[in-house]
C-alpha cells in the first residue's frame, strides 16, 4: 500500500487533530469549515499516493520555480519605479466597453487547461466570500430596500489590496481570501498575479457566447480608479499588476483633506466623463487624512435571448398593499425550474448566453423573502441547482436597471475586520510613503434587457407552459458555469428604486 501523502498543520487544524486556533483568527480567514475541509480532501485525492505534500490550492501559491525566481530578483533588482498620478482634471478618451468584450473573448479562446482549473479555484473561493459578505451587506440595508454586490469585484479588490501587501498584512489578506499559509514558506503564499489573472479569465468565460462565431451577447466591464493625494507615489508594479482585474486603471490626483465632500464630487463627476455610466448615489466624502480611495467600477448588461418588452408598464407588487408600474420582459422556452414546496420558493434558471446564467428565485410569499434570501444564499447554493429539471414556462420579469454602491471598509468591519485595511495596515508594494486608505468602494451597474432582434424561443402547446410571473420581490443570481464562479446577488424590491 503507497504510504498516504502528508497533511499540513492548517488541514489537521481544520481536521480537528490540532489545537483549534482563536475565534478571532478563525474569523479573519473567512473560510467555511466544511469548504476547507471539502478542498483539503479533494486536492489531497488528487495526490493520494505521493509523498510530496501539495498544497490545497497549489495553482494559486509560488511554485518552487517561481520563489527562487522572486528570490534572485530581490537580490539583484533595484527598488521598483513610482510615479505621480496626474491630476484628475486630465482629460482621456471615454472607456469602449465593446473593445474591452473584444479582449474577453479572444483571452478566453486561449484558455489551457490549467488556466480553467485555477480559474475553478478562486470561483470557489470567491463564492463563500460572496455569500458571507452579501450578508453582511444585507444586515447592513433595509431588508424592504433592493441589494445587489459583486463577489467577484469583491474579490478581485481585496486581491489588489493582497498584491500591494507586506506582511503581517499579506498575511492577513491571504488568510481572509480563504487560502490556508501553512508554514508561511514561499511555496504556501499566493500570488496575487496568479489570482487576478484568474478573474480575468472568470471575466471572459462569463461574457463568452458559443458556437463557431463565437459572439458574445453580454457586457462586463472593470474599471478602478485609484485617487491619490497629489504628494502621493505609487509604485508601476503594482498598477500594471492590476490589468488583468482592471483592463483600465485610471491613477488620477486631487486634494483630499481640505474639503471632502467636494474632492468626492470630482470623483463622481470624472468617472461618468469617462464611462458613461449613471451610477448609484454620489460618493460622500472620506476621512481628511485619507490619501488613497480605492474605486472599482463594474458594468453588466444582459439581454435575454427570445424575449420581448411587453407593451405599456405592469404592476409591480412591492407589498400586499403598494404597486408600482414598471417595465416587463416576457418570454416562452423550457428552463430549469424547481418549485420547492418545503420552503416554499421556486427556482428558474434563464440561459444569458452559453456559460452564463440567470437564477431567479421566488419565495412563494412576499413576507418571506429575508427566509428565502437567508436559506438560499448559502455556502451550498450551487448545490441546489440538481434539483432543477426541465419544464415549458412563459416567463415575465422586470426589465432591470440597478445601481449599487458600497463601502467594503463598512463590511469589514461588519466582518469584525475593522484594521484589515486601515491605518497599521502595511502595503508597501503600493508607495513607499506612509500610506492610509481611505474608502474602498465597489459601485454596480446591472442591466437585464430584451435581446429584441432575435426571435422568441419556440415552446410546447400552451396548454402545458408553466406561467411564471414575477411580479413581486425576488432575489436573483448570475453565474458562470465553468468556474461556477457567482458574479452577482442581489434582491429586488422595487424595480424602480435605487440599491
Amino acid at each position: 500500500m503507497r504510504p498516504r501523502p502528508s497533511i499540513s498543520k492548517a488541514s489537521q487544524i481544520f481536521q480537528g487533530t490540532q489545537k483549534p486556533v482563536p475565534p478571532s483568527e478563525m474569523a479573519a480567514a473567512g473560510v467555511s469549515l466544511r469548504a476547507t475541509i471539502l478542498c483539503l480532501l479533494a486536492w489531497a485525492g488528487l495526490a493520494l499516493g505521493d509523498r510530496v505534500y501539495i498544497h490545497p490550492f497549489h495553482l494559486l501559491v509560488y511554485s518552487k520555480s517561481s520563489c527562487d525566481q522572486l528570490e534572485k530578483s530581490n537580490a539583484e533588482t533595484p527598488k521598483d519605479s513610482t510615479f505621480t498620478p496626474v491630476p484628475i482634471q486630465a482629460k482621456m478618451s471615454p472607456v469602449d466597453e465593446e473593445a474591452l468584450q473584444e479582449q474577453q473573448v479572444l483571452t478566453a479562446k486561449k484558455l489551457e487547461a490549467e488556466d480553467r482549473m485555477r480559474a475553478a479555484e478562486v470561483g470557489m473561493l470567491l463564492n463563500f466570500m460572496g455569500f458571507r459578505m452579501y450578508k453582511m451587506l444585507s444586515e447592513m440595508c433595509s431588508t424592504a430596500s433592493s441589494a445587489i454586490l459583486s463577489p467577484t469585484t469583491l474579490f478581485g479588490t481585496l486581491a489588489s489590496f493582497y498584491l500591494g501587501a507586506l506582511d503581517p498584512t499579506a498575511n492577513r489578506l491571504q488568510a481572509f481570501l480563504g487560502v490556508p499559509g501553512e508554514d508561511q514558506g514561499c511555496t504556501s503564499r499566493l500570488d496575487g498575479h496568479k489570482v487576478l489573472s484568474a478573474l480575468q479569465t472568470i471575466q471572459g468565460l462569463l461574457v463568452t457566447q458559443g458556437g463557431a462565431n463565437g459572439q458574445a451577447r453580454l457586457l462586463l466591464s472593470t474599471v478602478v480608479g485609484l485617487f491619490t493625494a497629489p504628494t502621493l507615489h505609487l509604485k508601476q508594479p503594482f498598477v500594471q499588476g492590476l490589468a488583468p482585474f482592471a483592463p483600465i486603471t485610471l491613477p488620477r490626483s486631487l486634494d483630499l483633506s481640505t474639503d471632502p465632500d467636494l474632492a468626492a464630487e470630482k470623483i463622481n463627476r470624472f468617472i461618468e466623463a469617462v464611462t458613461g455610466w449613471k451610477m448609484n448615489r454620489p460618493l460622500t466624502g472620506g476621512s481628511p487624512d485619507s490619501t488613497l480611495l480605492f474605486n472599482a467600477y463594474v458594468h453588466f448588461q444582459g439581454k435575454v435571448k427570445g424575449f420581448s418588452l411587453l407593451p405599456g408598464l405592469q404592476e409591480f407588487w412591492v407589498d400586499n398593499t403598494t404597486s408600482v408600474l414598471v417595465p416587463m420582459l416576457s418570454g416562452m422556452g423550457t428552463f430549469q425550474h424547481w418549485r420547492d414546496a418545503q420552503n416554499n420558493l421556486s427556482m428558474t434558471r434563464v440561459p444569458l448566453s452559453e456559460n452564463a446564467c440567470l437564477l431567479l428565485i421566488q419565495p412563494h410569499c412576499s413576507s418571506d423573502l429575508c427566509k428565502v434570501e437567508a436559506l438560499t444564499f448559502q455556502h451550498d447554493f450551487l448545490m441546489r441547482m440538481k434539483n432543477l429539471s426541465p419544464r415549458p414556462i412563459h416567463l415575465t420579469v422586470p426589465q432591470l436597471v440597478l445601481r449599487g454602491s458600497y463601502d467594503l471598509q463598512d463590511l469589514l468591519t461588519q466582518a469584525k475586520l475593522p484594521t484589515l485595511l486601515g491605518a497599521e495596515a502595511n502595503l508597501g508594494k503600493i508607495s513607499d510613503a506612509n500610506l492610509r486608505v481611505g474608502k474602498v468602494l465597489n459601485s454596480v451597474l446591472f442591466e437585464l434587457k430584451a435581446a429584441e432582434e432575435e426571435q422568441p424561443i419556440q415552446s410546447a402547446q400552451q396548454s402545458e407552459v408553466l406561467e411564471v410571473t414575477l411580479n413581486h420581490p425576488f432575489l436573483f443570481a448570475v453565474y458562470e458555469r465553468d468556474s461556477t464562479a457567482l458574479h452577482f446577488l442581489g434582491r429586488v424590491t422595487n424595480p424602480l428604486s435605487t440599491v
